[in-house]
């Protein structure tokens, strides 16, 4: 299988959020390097390697254009540029984020709906689809391996992933799935605390186009463009 791209909210390397949540997952994206994770008290006793292991695969982020193949005829250097080109019309905006539970598993989400991050993710859905290959029969049959409405596997034929537009929930995953309802909570409680001082407004404000060589690998970022609009 060849190598994948995605285009992903982060927080810039420098940026105190993103520095905490990477060294929770324990790795830094940028560049590619184990991160040491701090103590939390109240999960002395969890396997937190275990834990982050998939939120780690892919670093510290928001999916906004899920990972796809490049098509045919195009080329990091034109998909980089893209990017670029759009990050310099669009403007920085801000909105909630908090510590919660989504399903078994527990993210950073929007405590609120945002207008600008909606139109954010459809503005990456629509504008570099032209870039993205068709799906394969792998990866249809890995999707569909999931329980999907007839609208949703409609999407993932039309832009190779299902959960958007409607079904769009900014998430920046902190967990794996704990199926434990008691140990969910327990670290909900411990994670809230250790990251309370990033709960609150934050400024969205910029995009990084993310870099899979092959499916055993980690991702990686090729290069983040603050918005400048």
């Amino acid at each position: 299988m060849t190598a994948r791209y995605a285009i992903y909210y982060a927080p810039a390397a420098e940026d105190e959020f993103y520095r905490a949540a990477s060294a929770w997952l324990g790795r830094d994206v940028y560049t590619d390097t184990p991160l040491v994770r701090p103590a939390i008290a109240g999960m002395e006793s969890l396997d937190l390697d275990a834990l982050t292991a998939d939120p780690r695969h892919y670093g510290w982020h928001a999916t906004l254009k899920a990972p796809f193949e490049l098509a045919a005829g195009q080329s990091t250097e034109s998909l980089l540029a893209e990017v670029a080109a759009y990050c310099g019309q669009r403007s920085p905006f801000s909105a909630t984020v908090n510590v919660a539970a989504l399903g078994d598993f527990l993210a950073f989400t929007l405590a609120e709906p945002s207008a600008d991050m909606r139109l954010l993710h459809e503005d990456c859905v629509r504008r570099f689809d032209h870039f993205r290959a068709p799906l394969s029969d792998f990866d249809l049959a890995r999707r569909r391996r999931a329980r999907m409405s007839a609208e949703q596997d409609a999407r993932l034929i039309a832009f190779g992933y299902p959960w958007i537009f409607e079904d769009f929930r900014f998430h920046m995953t902190l967990t794996g799935r704990i199926r434990d309802e008691a140990e969910r909570n327990c670290v909900l409680a411990a994670l809230q605390q250790h990251f309370a001082a990033y709960e609150g407004p934050h400024v969205f404000g910029g995009l990084a186009l993310f870099f899979q060589p092959d499916r055993d690998s980690d991702f990686i970022v090729l290069d983040r463009f603050a918005f400048r609009g």
